[in-house]
């Protein structure tokens, strides 16, 4: 972070996952990643599994964002 900082620049990745970040103020930001699963089965059971979860992900994340140290105004 202070590379980036003294470089000027303007966005900083810091990685997927860890609720240890919303203390520094790193917002959460949704993630897309892009697999193909060859059998079947299991691309359907993922498939699946990912409608049910993206709802609680986006939950999450709206929640997360109201613990964040500092206010948006």
């Amino acid at each position: 972070m202070d590379f980036a900082i003294a470089e000027g620049l303007q966005r900083f990745d810091a990685g997927a996952q860890g609720e240890h970040k919303l203390i520094r103020g790193f917002e959460p930001v949704l993630t897309r990643s892009w697999h193909y699963l060859l059998h079947p089965g299991l691309r359907r059971a993922v498939e699946d599994f990912l409608v049910q979860e993206r709802e609680g992900v986006r939950g999450y994340a709206e929640e997360a964002r109201g613990m964040l140290p500092y206010r948006k105004d």
